[in-house]
């Protein structure tokens, strides 16, 4: 499957976790999603992605100096921890987030 694919399969699920009232699993594939953008957005720099985890190539993203602005931004909000009730501390929606993160490192993303 190709990362196109994967990104669009992670956000319906999103979606369709979010219509089912598990908003914590819609976070989940959208921080996945955003994982595999970020992921394919280094390789295509030469830059390996040597940890698997979405959320560690989130940091990395949100670190990265030359990475668009909006994608550094939107890493930034796809990291934040939880508060002790399951929510966010501000206020975000992690699917638009995901959204914005892909199409600025992948602009070809639909």
């Amino acid at each position: 499957m190709d990362w196109q694919s994967q990104i669009t399969n992670e956000l319906d699920r999103a979606e369709e976790s979010r219509r089912a009232g598990n908003e914590g699993q819609a976070r989940v594939c959208a921080r996945r999603a955003a994982g595999i953008a970020v992921r394919e957005y280094l390789g295509r720099r030469g830059l390996p992605a040597r940890n698997p985890s979405a959320y560690e190539l989130l940091q990395l993203i949100a670190d990265l100096p030359d990475a668009p602005p909006d994608a550094r931004q939107a890493a930034v909000m796809l990291t934040l921890r939880v508060t002790e009730e399951f929510t966010l501390p501000v206020d975000a929606d992690l699917l638009e987030e995901a959204r914005r993160l892909c199409k600025s490192l992948l602009p070809e993303f639909e």
